[in-house]
């Protein structure tokens, strides 16, 4: 087991473990318990029902956050001619084609958060998935992120748009806001994150698909939240 600091210590002692807490006081309590020196991310994880084991039931998709993660989204675009500058106008911090390939090959170039592709443009980068796949840049369509609607796409993967996928074990894991995030912004990212989830249940899962549900801040314990009381 790996060692948590003294602050760590402290503050967990502040969470009952045992407790399933309701959405507003999970919400003040990841609060309270965000102690570091910096702007920590408030995180939600959330335990599947799926099988895993099988591909049918892996879950890759996004959702949208109404009021955004709180990061600032870089993003790239393989794209050429008149779609290169459709990305451009929506916002894209780089933009390029053969170039940026070439870019990332070489220099090892990885100053981005989201990568989108035009469809055409797969065939040039697949070159680059062993370097972005592992990372989880490589342009996906089920991800939204091989698309002819780059412009589209860009803007809202900079308003807060991401995507989201099941790990080894199928749990999911994403950002909702900034500890400094009012309550009202937190509840209506957590909530409006929560109900696209669960929209997103595989056909063939038995039962409930949410076995748990997680919050915590970067740094901070995690706070167990009884499911019912996200969607009243």
């Amino acid at each position: 087991m790996p060692k948590h600091s003294r602050r760590y210590n402290e503050v967990r002692k502040l969470v009952d473990r045992t407790k399933f807490y309701n959405l507003d006081e999970a919400i003040e309590l990841a609060k309270k318990v965000a102690t570091a020196k910096f702007d920590e991310t408030v995180e939600l994880h959330i335990k599947t029902n799926i099988d895993y084991r099988k591909s049918e039931q892996q879950i890759r998709s996004t959702v949208s956050l109404p009021h955004g993660t709180g990061k600032q989204i870089r993003v790239l675009v393989f794209a050429k001619g008149e779609k290169a500058e459709e990305a451009k106008a929506a916002g894209a911090d780089y933009v390029g084609a053969e170039d940026m390939v070439e870019k990332i090959q070489k220099e090892n170039f990885l100053d981005f958060d989201v990568a989108i592709a035009t469809p055409d443009m797969m065939r040039v980068i697949g070159r680059l998935g062993k370097i972005l796949g592992p990372r989880g840049l490589m342009p996906n369509p089920k991800a939204g992120t091989v698309t002819e609607n780059v412009g589209e796409a860009v803007k809202e993967f900079k308003k807060g748009r991401m995507e989201v996928r099941t790990d080894k074990t199928g749990n999911l894991h994403l950002p909702v806001g900034k500890v400094s995030f009012d309550d009202g912004k937190l509840k209506e990212n957590i909530k409006s994150a929560y109900e696209q989830i669960l929209a997103l249940k595989p056909a063939g899962v038995k039962g409930n698909f949410i076995k748990k549900v997680v919050l915590s801040s970067t740094m901070g314990p995690g706070i167990k939240i009884d499911p019912a009381t996200i969607t009243e």
